[in-house]
């Protein structure tokens, strides 16, 4: 059966794709540490991803500092004695004199319940000249941007005054965010039409509210642009904890560089910022405004639509990559925001083989401290029997098939995934195909789209693949399956015929040739080049 006939009842399913965006649902209770600092886990991902997890600073109210772990007995009069009554370093003057002049202008920020007003979230931000607006990250503030029936948002000052905050507008593919306080900057923080120009290895100054600490400034060095993200990062080697999340990072004159955002879970010191120039942009966007959105779901959706657009073009601007795997090619995409790894289970002691090769995008984004999106994934199964007969291993494959998972009907951010199965033929390979669409309760008009192909022309060998497109427009999604689903295919056959063995002390015959036909002929690949 040719593909058109997954396409036409993929179609029919998209005629009910308005009775899959289901009422609107409350959001799930606020997020813990834990869970927030997973949120951006690659791992996406949210997201799940191949690489190691990247989290927001600062999401989620932080727990207790756990006890410190006993040190070893030193011997006595070693070195370690003497450190431990040795007197910390003190901070660099240029810290110093940072601190000393900044600390006014930084602003904790908190999402609070409305009801009884107690803590949910603790971020920072920062006073923007002698104006009452301030800088945060979108994360920050995504509570009551989201849910405000729910959710209210408070300033604290580094001298204990706090107030109610009013948001203004989000930027939810850079994860910025300006709210307007009732309490003015001294002018510290500026940002000027020209930007500092950074240079690697330059230090920069971090400053926030760590773990509901207090004001807090690291020193750290700016070490380039990450590309890796669909949208420019860039990478501060310095602390940044939960809690300094929408705080800035500064030059030693005071310059902001960027706004703090994340740290690698896995790393040392290894963080992340947003470049200046995209506060600057949405600043010039409050000024021309005249009032605040009422609704910030409804732009946060138009965000995540765009980026799904700019996504899926950049993926499809050209062919996908074929990688041999057995007797098939499959396509898989590797760029700087996409990463490919592989894998075998390959054991004497296995009557099975199997190899995986998988590709996805290293970051999402953020929308809330259960949602995150905008990101693709690609994965792809051989599995090979070595020691089963051909009953046994149908078995074996089939089990892998049915074990995937496209969610649940209780999910409270997404409908339950509506599927369509049917046996396709691409170009030269039959395959057992599986879509399922889900959409986004409080976002309309995206969804998330998974396609499961199973090979079924072996019959001690099966490739199995896997397409997942999350945060997707509905005709994204098929387009996506579409080129996937014909991209699989069968590895082009050797064409070339064995040379003739030639017996020793005789000359071989010459070729006979068809003088009616002397034109060249190109063979043919059998498969996509």
């Amino acid at each position: 059966m040719k593909f058109i006939a997954l396409a036409t009842s993929i179609a029919l399913t998209g005629a009910c794709a308005g009775a899959l965006a289901a009422p609107t649902t409350a959001n799930t209770a606020a997020p813990t540490l834990a869970a927030a600092n997973a949120a951006t886990a690659a791992t996406s991902t949210t997201a799940t991803t191949a690489t190691a997890a990247t989290a927001p600073a600062a999401k989620g109210k932080p727990p207790a500092a756990p006890p410190s772990a006993p040190a070893s007995p030193a011997a006595p009069g070693s070195a370690d004695t003497a450190a431990d009554t040795a007197p910390l370093p003190p901070p660099s003057s240029a810290a110093q004199h940072l601190y000393a002049s900044a600390k006014n202008d930084i602003l904790q920020v908190r999402s609070l319940l409305k009801s009884g007003r107690t803590q949910s979230s603790v971020g920072s931000g920062f006073l923007i000249g002698t104006s009452n607006l301030v800088v945060t990250n979108y994360h920050v503030v995504s509570q009551f941007a989201l849910d405000p029936d729910t959710y209210v948002g408070e300033w604290v000052d580094t001298s204990g005054q706090r107030g109610n905050v009013e948001l203004l507008a989000v930027d939810v593919l850079h994860d910025l965010a300006v709210l307007r306080v009732s309490r003015n900057g001294t002018g510290f923080f500026k940002m000027p039409d020209q930007l500092a120009r950074l240079t690697q290895g330059q230090y920069l100054y971090s400053m926030g509210n760590p773990l509901d600490l207090g004001f807090a400034i690291s020193e750290g060095a700016y070490n380039g642009v990450i590309a890796r993200g669909f949208y420019d990062q860039l990478m501060f080697t310095g602390p940044i904890n939960s809690g300094m999340s929408g705080g800035p990072s500064v030059t030693v004159d005071g310059s902001v560089a960027g706004v703090n955002v994340s740290k690698r879970l896995d790393g040392e010191l290894v963080s992340f910022l947003v470049p200046a120039r995209f506060a600057q942009d949405l600043l010039r966007k409050v000024e021309q405004q005249a009032k605040a959105p009422a609704d910030f779901t409804s732009v946060v959706a138009a965000q995540l639509l765009s980026h799904q657009r700019a996504m899926v073009d950049q993926l499809l601007a050209s062919p996908l990559s074929l990688k041999p795997m057995g007797p098939y090619m499959v396509p898989v995409r590797e760029s700087e925001q996409m990463r490919c790894w592989g894998r075998s289970n390959v054991k004497a002691d296995k009557p099975f083989t199997v190899d995986d090769a998988s590709c996805a995008m290293e970051s999402a984004i953020f929308v809330s401290g259960s949602l995150q999106t905008g990101q693709l994934s690609i994965r792809h199964q051989f599995l090979r029997g070595t020691g089963l007969d051909k009953a046994r291993f149908a078995q074996l494959a089939s089990s892998s098939f049915k074990n995937e998972h496209f969610g649940s009907n209780k999910d409270t951010r997404l409908t339950g995934p509506n599927c369509t199965e049917d046996f396709v033929k691409n170009k030269n390979l039959p395959l057992r195909a599986v879509l399922c669409v889900r959409a986004y309760r409080k976002f309309a008009g995206l969804y998330d789209f998974a396609l499961l192909t199973a090979s079924t022309d072996q019959g001690l060998m099966s490739l199995q693949s896997r397409l997942d497109a999350r945060g997707v427009s509905y005709d994204n999604g098929l387009r996506l399956s579409r080129v996937f689903l014909e991209s699989l295919s069968l590895a082009p056959v050797p064409t070339t015929a064995p040379a003739p063995a030639r017996v020793p002390g005789k000359k071989p015959a010459p070729a006979a040739t068809d003088k009616k036909a002397t034109a060249a002929v190109k063979p043919a690949t059998g498969g996509a080049q």
